[in-house]
């Protein structure tokens, strides 16, 4: 049987769709929904709210940023 430890959100997709592909979107399912940090305030409470908008529960901020997170991230592989 497959190992079903860290799987987290991705486990009401079962047997479809494949591993790569779940584990993918497990990853930017869990980055954009875990608080970042506000550019206005500093304080970690930016919440998203949809695609590409978020607010800031402390000083009541909204503005845009990416769809799924508020920084880039540069992923080098090789």
């Amino acid at each position: 049987m497959a190992d079903t430890q860290n799987l987290k959100s991705i486990k009401r997709f079962g047997a479809r769709y494949g591993r790569t592909v779940k584990w993918n979107f497990g990853k930017m399912e869990a980055e954009q929904r875990k608080l970042h940090k506000c550019p206005y305030c500093n304080k970690v409470a930016v919440k998203r709210i949809s695609a590409g908008i978020w607010e800031c529960r402390k000083c009541d901020s909204a503005f845009t940023g990416r769809a799924y997170t508020l920084k880039a991230e540069v992923k080098v592989e090789g």
